[in-house]
């Protein structure tokens, strides 16, 4: 009877020192609050979370208030935990921590096991470390059933607006290699990313571009570079593999969707 006393008395005290009312400036930290946090702990979120065509989880944010970002807005909110982007502007956080608010930043993935750790530490900072383990072992077991899957050793090269290439060393690189190809990247001297010059992509073609769903037609200078005539004929559509962008614009709750939708692409094309 002590035991189970004592065992009520940890989780009484593990709620009272929950934040309860945390606020968030960046798109991916408002996805990790929603998934990971209580609805009733969360002040705000940022107006991006949403737009549906760029947020995983707008549906989820609907009805929850969205704020300005600015330092003074947040100061006079009451907030107890704000997590923000490590690009958010230094001095705003500053600002924040200066007037005693216990301000976390957090930045994009360089990998499956950094993002391992963030979800573990922001899970840990809105009081719920359970969930951070289920989203974790939701994601290992997307990674489990994909793992080379791919039928070829096929060369890829993920291609973004403008004509920029990711790094390497991405979570979304290292899945490819997860699942069985080979990233295109030493290839064109970009093993850093950087912009690649739409001469030296048609020239030392990879065998599949990855694409976000932008990519079928110009919608501005940014796309203009996907429906070139030089690069459909080096990598024709069919050789490209599409991903949304609200699935991998931020790595966190979206990462198992992300993980199926890119197997189910290079099901379907990569032979």
């Amino acid at each position: 009877m002590l035991g189970v006393t004592f065992l009520l008395s940890a989780i009484a005290a593990q709620a009272q020192n929950r934040p309860q009312r945390i606020v968030s400036l960046n798109l991916c930290t408002d996805q990790m609050l929603l998934a990971l946090a209580d609805r009733e702990q969360i002040a705000s979120l940022s107006p991006l979370v949403r737009d549906a065509s760029i947020s995983f989880m707008a549906k989820e944010a609907g009805g929850l208030p969205v704020n300005d970002g600015r330092a003074e807005t947040i100061l006079f909110s009451g907030a107890d935990l704000v997590l923000a982007g490590t690009y958010t502007s230094q001095s705003q956080s500053a600002l924040l921590r200066r007037q005693g608010l216990n301000v976390l930043a957090f930045g994009s993935w360089t990998s499956f096991a950094e993002g391992r750790e963030q979800i573990r530490a922001i899970a840990q900072a809105v009081g719920h470390p359970e969930r951070g383990e289920a989203l974790v072992k939701e994601i290992d077991a997307a990674l489990e059933r994909t793992k080379g899957i791919a039928k070829t050793k096929s060369s890829v090269l993920i291609y973004d607006r403008g004509g920029w290439v990711l790094p390497a060393t991405s979570p979304t690189s290292e899945l490819l290699g997860h699942m069985g190809l080979t990233p295109h990247h030493e290839a064109l001297g970009l093993p850093h990313g950087g912009m690649a010059r739409l001469e030296t992509i048609v020239t030392t073609p990879p065998d599949f571009l990855l694409v976000d769903e932008a990519a079928g037609r110009t919608i501005d200078n940014g796309t203009a570079l996907f429906v070139h005539p030089a690069l459909v004929r080096a990598v024709p559509p069919e050789r490209r593999l599409v991903l949304q962008s609200k699935l991998t614009i931020c790595d966190g709750p979206s990462t198992p969707a992300a993980i199926d939708a890119l197997a189910s692409e290079i099901r379907a094309k990569v032979r």
